[in-house]
């Protein structure tokens, strides 16, 4: 059974490995900058008690990262098509290394939580360029392309927490540090191996985001993402702290198996789930499963074995709606792709960025722990996504009807901030 919004990009032939070394060294660099989500999970705990903060404190890390990065991504496109895209992709690199070493040096967690903004802003530079990069230099068709980055996102998602609890065991610093040294061989590469890329097409204004966000459908998916995204959120900043009997290790490789199946499925599940029942349905359904993932660790939150997976298990239903919502988002656009997924991405980074906050603040410190709260808070805000989505589901299936991508569009998209 086909549906009308759904659609291929042509493959050209060639072998998909067969990759100029500019591609290799954007791709590189993308694994470690995915690496950024998941890196601080396993050593959560230990920077808590290590620089005597709260487990809200802590979750300011994911909260200043996610925030500064959705704001920042209202403006990578204007830098981009003034500096062009080599000089935007090696100014977030740069970044990326002095914050990431910033913060592996701090003595306080608010001095960590201030340089994980700037990490945010070195990352949304970085990514919001790194796809038509790589779109633009590789061989072998734009659907190669998208899916070089889609497994560069995978791995780097699902290496993310085993390096961070693997360096984690010697200092809750290393994996700071551990970033830096990357990033400084990523931008290395990236300025020896990547011709010269001069800015093309027209210069955007920050205006142009916040008009695309009157366009219904467009909104409507945004707002979705909002609030899946908290769900999202809470699994990373609450999933450690349920964890008591865990150390840094343990954790790094449950989110590991967690950030594989986010991988796997993003890739290969979302499009086969999409093509069988429809961009829409398969958003809802998915949320559904994940609403439901977050209520069991609510209810057996005292059982670790329930946690661990639920935590694993909720990769799956990330994975698919993050290619599923990406692919509504690219669908409905009614403006460039590039304005179009900044509008997006500054509503869902901004608004997910409370969820982390939010959801350890309900955990509570000792002897008042409530373990159950912060699952209970994700599955609810989940809801309202679902809501949302029934509630827009005709509006957005129309619009997705209505809008079909050209091979042109597909050559010249620019996926800002594709990572959660």
């Amino acid at each position: 059974m086909s549906h009308p919004q759904t659609h291929d990009a042509p493959v050209a032939s060639g072998s998909f490995f067969a990759q100029p070394r500019a591609v290799w060294a954007v791709a590189f660099a993308c694994v470690i900058a995915f690496m950024g989500i998941g890196l601080v999970d396993p050593i959560l705990k230990d920077i808590a008690v290590k620089l005597d903060a709260t487990p809200s404190q802590v979750s300011l890390m994911f909260t200043s990262y996610m925030a500064i990065m959705g704001v920042a991504m209202l403006v990578t496109g204007v830098v981009s098509s003034r500096i062009g895209p080599k000089r935007t992709l090696l100014s977030g690199l740069v970044l990326i290394i002095v914050f990431a070493g910033l913060a592996g040096a701090s003595g306080s967690v608010g001095a960590v939580v201030g340089f994980r903004a700037g990490w945010g802003l070195g990352n949304a530079l970085f990514v919001a360029t790194a796809l038509a990069t790589i779109v633009m230099s590789a061989t072998g068709g734009t659907a190669q392309a998208i899916i070089l980055f889609e497994a560069a996102l995978g791995i780097g998602i699902a290496s993310g927490p085993l390096v961070g609890g693997l360096l984690g065991e010697q200092s809750w610093r290393a994996p700071f540090f551990g970033v830096s040294v990357l990033m400084t061989i990523a931008l290395v590469a990236t300025a020896l191996f990547l011709p010269s890329t001069p800015p093309t097409g027209r210069h955007t204004s920050l205006a142009d985001p916040f008009r695309a966000l009157r366009h219904k459908p467009l909104l409507l998916t945004g707002l979705t993402a909002v609030f899946y995204n908290i769900g999202f959120f809470t699994i990373l900043a609450a999933g450690p702290f349920a964890l008591p009997g865990s150390g840094i290790i343990q954790i790094g490789w449950i989110y590991f198996g967690w950030g594989v199946l986010v991988a796997l499925t993003s890739v290969f599940v979302a499009p086969r789930v999409q093509r069988w029942v429809g961009t829409v349905p398969a958003v809802i359904g998915t949320l559904v499963l994940f609403m439901l993932d977050l209520l069991t660790m609510a209810v057996f939150a005292e059982h670790q074995a329930v946690v661990i997976v639920g935590i694993v298990l909720s990769g799956a239903f990330i994975g698919n709606n993050n290619t599923l919502i990406t692919e509504a988002v690219m669908g409905v656009a009614p403006v460039e792709r590039a304005v179009a997924s900044a509008a997006y991405s500054f509503v869902r980074f901004c608004g997910g960025a409370v969820g982390p906050y939010v959801a350890l603040k309900l955990f509570g410190l000792p002897p008042h722990v409530h373990v159950h709260a912060p699952f209970v808070f994700g599955a609810v805000m989940v809801a309202v996504g679902i809501v949302i989505m029934t509630s827009g589901a005709g509006v957005l299936t129309r619009a997705l009807e209505g809008k079909h991508a050209s091979p042109t569009e597909e050559a010249e998209a620019v996926l800002v901030g594709d990572l959660d």
